[in-house]
């Protein structure tokens, strides 16, 4: 089957934009959650602190703890979430979910300092 992009979503301000934090992070583990066929939990180290950060990559990877040491893109400002009863403070930003794609991690090109904020 051949990849169709979605339509462009509407149009937001750059003001609307600079109210989403995505920062790089290392992830420095990748922990199952028990009950879920679903979520994991990674360990993220940002610099000046670490975030539990909840990711539903189970599926989408053979071997989730494959990431294990790999710096990525994270949305750091949204509200803490209970999942599981586990609280995630944070989302992994991947490629490829919402299009029904074998989702990827969004990466740095070289390796940056964790905390470098996109944008």
């Amino acid at each position: 089957m051949e990849f169709k992009p979605a339509p462009i979503k509407p149009t937001i301000t750059l003001a609307d934009l600079e109210k989403i934090d995505i920062r790089v992070g290392t992830i420095i583990s990748v922990e199952d959650i028990s009950g879920s066929d679903k979520l994991v939990r990674l360990v993220v180290d940002f610099g000046d602190h670490r975030r539990n950060i909840l990711a539903g990559i189970k599926q989408e990877r053979e071997n989730p703890r494959s990431i294990e040491g790999l710096q990525a893109l994270f949305v750091v400002n949204l509200k803490p979430k209970k999942m599981q009863g586990e609280l995630s403070e944070g989302m992994l930003f991947d490629i490829g979910y919402a299009d029904g794609v074998q989702p990827v991690l969004s990466v740095p090109e070289n390796t940056v300092p964790n905390g470098t904020r996109a944008g």
